[in-house]
């Protein structure tokens, strides 16, 4: 059986791909194609599509979070896999082949899954309130190996202000060291760097085109080790990164609309969504809008479609033809027009935002905040007061570490609507001159791969049947 590295390059369009010299080598002598990726275009969402065939609708993940109408609250940024329905790649495969082994290295939704080996980011929360950098790797073993030969998963370059190469250099070196040393028959591993410049920057920035080339230098001796040990390799993206120039506050809209409440504690105002009307799960150009009495989801709709850069407001009979209709999603779903994407924000005085505002803490924000990418440019010593906390954090003293602007304006890139243009386009790449007949109908057609066939195509690659 043919062992698969499937690789998550996020973010990887023809545009990035052309400052990527050995990932083209690596298509030149296989294939490519577009990808038709899904609704939302985020990272939960359409790595569950890829792994489990299946749309939004079927496997549940709806988002990078969602409100959990169960509990009351707004989670991003969960790990379990038992979020996830469906029948993972891994999964299928055990069916004819009983002793296929599947490596995880990063993607999402990893705690509980099913693969013979894991490594997810965990950071370590102590008692006193310090957060330390760790992962969750299993078997356990592999810990100590990977911590000892690498050095401790770099949790703070993985994302934040101070992100950077670091962390996919961690994610390929371990990659590889489990590639020589378990040699599993699927080996996946999720590379985040594009992230980080095309959305501080834009894709079109001298930094985007940077990011690639440094992406490419750290990937080329993991293609070179694949080919070494004889795996098939298919790298895909969930998303293509497109300018972002105009932020929207939707929360803040359906607030002045007296549909949102709040409630304050310490003086600072925190999202009230057991008593608010209709609010936003924001995720980049999606926001889930929930929506508390049915009988106001049309004044909340036409809200929403007078709003400036929104571009659909999609009610459950809409959001059924983007595959969305799962009870997570909310009640309406917002689509911001090209070049906008919206904001969590909910207060109207800076000076009443909550303490997380101004921190990396994305399991907090009731919605995904991009502005985490960047030291406030208005705070002259924010990099010093960050240097400072590093050091009250060796010493083993509490820090809040509040570096992160309440400003917008700052973000250039973007994702998350389905894609207007190929330069936002993601890209899929196999290594096999051997195309499996159900892709090959799909490129002497032009058409895209669908996200969905990501599953298929790693089976009919190995020789197995679905």
């Amino acid at each position: 059986m043919k062992p698969v590295l499937l690789l998550n390059v996020v973010g990887l369009t023809a545009k990035a791909l052309g400052q990527m010299p050995r990932l083209s080598r690596l298509a030149a002598q296989g294939w490519s194609s577009e990808l038709a990726t899904v609704l939302p275009a985020v990272t939960c969402t359409v790595q569950s599509t890829m792994l489990t065939g299946l749309a939004p609708a079927q496997h549940g993940i709806v988002g990078n979070g969602w409100y959990f109408r169960e509990l009351g609250d707004v989670f991003l940024w969960r790990q379990h896999n038992r979020l996830v329905s469906g029948e993972n790649i891994w999964e299928a495969a055990r069916r004819q082949h009983p002793g296929y082994s599947a490596g995880n290295i990063c993607w999402w939704y990893a705690m509980g899954m099913s693969t013979d080996l894991t490594v997810t980011p965990r950071p370590v929360y102590h008692a006193d309130g310090r957060k330390s950098p760790d992962a969750y790797v299993r078997p356990a073993e592999l810990h100590d190996e990977l911590v000892a030969s690498y050095g401790e998963f770099p949790l703070f370059q993985y994302w934040g202000p101070t992100a950077t190469i670091q962390s996919s250099e961690w994610i390929v070196n371990s990659t590889r060291h489990v590639m020589r040393n378990q040699s599993p028959n699927l080996l996946m591993a999720y590379l985040p760097h594009l992230d980080y410049d095309l959305q501080r920057y834009g894709p079109n920035s001298p930094q985007a085109s940077r990011a690639a080339s440094e992406l490419d230098r750290t990937l080329a001796p993991l293609l070179d080790e694949a080919q070494t040990c004889g795996y098939a390799v298919i790298a895909v993206a969930e998303y293509g990164i497109e300018e972002a120039s105009r932020p929207v506050d939707i929360n803040r809209v359906l607030r002045r609309e007296g549909l949102l409440e709040v409630y304050v504690q310490d003086g600072r105002e925190q999202l009230d969504p057991w008593t608010s009307r209709a609010f936003a799960v924001a995720d980049h150009q999606v926001a889930h809008v929930y929506v508390s009495d049915p009988a106001d989801v049309e004044r909340v709709a036409a809200v929403l479609r007078g709003t400036d850069g929104v571009d659909e407001v999609l009610n459950r009979e809409a959001q059924a033809r983007y595959g969305l209709d799962h009870e997570r999603s909310g009640e309406l779903v917002a689509v911001a027009e090209p070049r906008a994407w919206f904001t969590y924000y909910f207060w109207l005085d800076d000076d009443r935002a909550p303490e997380y505002a101004r921190g990396v803490d994305i399991h907090r924000k009731p919605g995904y905040d991009p502005a985490e990418l960047f030291f406030n440019p208005a705070d002259k010593l924010a990099k010093a007061k960050a240097g400072l906390n590093l050091v009250k954090k060796k010493l083993g003293l509490r820090y809040a570490m509040s570096t992160v602007p309440l400003d917008p304006t700052h973000v250039r890139g973007t994702h998350g609507r389905l894609p207007d243009s190929a330069a936002g386009t993601p890209l899929i790449i196999g290594s096999e001159d051997r195309i499996p007949s159900s892709i090959e109908v799909l490129l002497s057609s032009g058409r895209q791969v669908p996200a969905a066939a990501v599953k298929e195509l790693v089976l009919q690659t190995q020789g197995i049947r679905s």
